[in-house]
């Protein structure tokens, strides 16, 4: 059973000392939210979380309003330690009427926060794995590929608004449900976008197991002819006359290729 405290500082002093009480919970509340907020931005800038976040949208759309990320989640733990700090001052001098409801309303402020920050956690970590994405696949010039940033952003951010919405009392089985859904979704939507690059996928790793040609060789591939200069998992690129011919490894796997010795 919950200990009432509140209630019992009503009982055992008068009117006057709960009034004082109250209001010596709104000063303590006001310096808890100070170091709250002055402790959540050293631990952040020590984490490295401002380099980490630099030059995400999320991060550029904070400075447009004259905060940052950093700013913006400390804002929002000191904010709900000194809202806190008021409903309970509030249910000490008895200015509350409906005591049971703000008490759940002060016991769903910390999952409130969590529910904020997954959501602000999401967006960026959306953001930098989308840049990290790009960045390993920019030497694949297949089309399909463009596409595949967004969907892992989209995934993480999809995630975070599930720990969000469970944190809010979203109820267990809807999530399930939901993710279920989007699994499905994006299982069904990446095999018909990427049947090509799954097929060059399975081809390139077959290539580069068995290794029939190495950089530095001179291939034929169809009519295409020239030097070897890079072998990744999904195409091979080739320069040869003043040119450079990528070539999807499934390709290379159905046509054949021809080495040439010199």
């Amino acid at each position: 059973m919950q200990f009432d405290w509140p209630a019992l500082i009503r009982r055992l002093f008068s009117q006057e000392a709960a009034f004082a009480a109250s209001v010596a919970i709104l000063v303590l509340g006001v310096l808890l939210a100070y170091l709250v907020w002055r402790y959540t931005h050293y631990f952040l800038r020590d984490a490295g979380v401002r380099e980490a976040v630099e030059g995400t949208p999320f991060e550029r759309t904070a400075q447009r309003f004259g905060t940052s990320t950093v700013g913006l989640v400390a804002t929002l733990a000191a904010v709900s330690v000194y809202v806190g700090a008021i409903i309970l001052a509030l249910n000490v001098s008895q200015l509350l009427k409906d005591v049971s409801f703000w008490s759940q309303f002060v016991t769903f402020l910390p999952n409130l926060f969590v529910a904020v920050f997954a959501v602000i956690v999401g967006l960026i970590a959306g953001d930098k794995a989308r840049l990290s994405v790009s960045e390993r696949l920019r030497s694949v010039k297949l089309p399909q590929v463009e596409l595949l940033p967004d969907f892992v952003k989209y995934s993480i951010i999809f995630l975070a608004s599930l720990i969000a919405l469970g944190q809010l009392g979203v109820a267990t089985a809807a999530l399930l449900i939901l993710l279920a859904a989007y699994a499905f979704g994006l299982v069904f939507l990446c095999g018909l976008a990427f049947r090509h690059l799954l097929s060059a996928g399975a081809a390139g790793l077959y290539l580069v197991l068995t290794q029939p040609y190495s950089i530095g060789d001179e291939v034929r591939i169809d009519d295409q002819q020239g030097i070897v200069q890079e072998v990744d998992i999904f195409v091979t690129h080739i320069e040869g006359e003043g040119q450079e011919y990528i070539v999807p490894n499934s390709r290379v796997f159905s046509a054949g290729v021809v080495r040439i010795r010199s």
